[in-house]
């Protein structure tokens, strides 16, 4: 896969470019609050609130663990948004159409 930006070769899977961090996997996180079905720890919301801000997400688990820990308020919003944020949709794969097969 190509980088649309730098124009480098980059992995299939990736979604940064390593050369110019400019994003390039498209994810339905970006547009849409969602908790994302891959990479998140617990239940996925400070994964997807660190997508939908385009920001890093250990960022967000520092930030939202050092809130919890010293105010204790950051537990409940945390549940909440477990229940309230919707899952990512499953992504499943195209079906294969079988090609007929025919005899010379």
């Amino acid at each position: 896969m190509y980088c649309n930006y730098c124009g480098k070769v980059i992995q299939d899977d990736a979604a940064v470019c390593a050369y110019c961090g400019i994003r390039v996997g498209a994810s339905l996180a970006r547009t849409k609050l969602v908790r994302p079905r891959l990479g998140r720890k617990v239940a996925g919301v400070c994964l997807g609130f660190s997508e939908y801000f385009d920001i890093d997400v250990t960022l967000v688990r520092v930030v939202w663990l050092v809130t919890a820990i010293m105010s204790g308020v950051g537990f409940i919003p945390y549940i909440i948004a477990w229940i309230v944020m919707p899952e990512e949709p499953l992504l499943l794969p195209a079906p294969v159409v079988a090609q007929p097969v025919t005899n010379q």
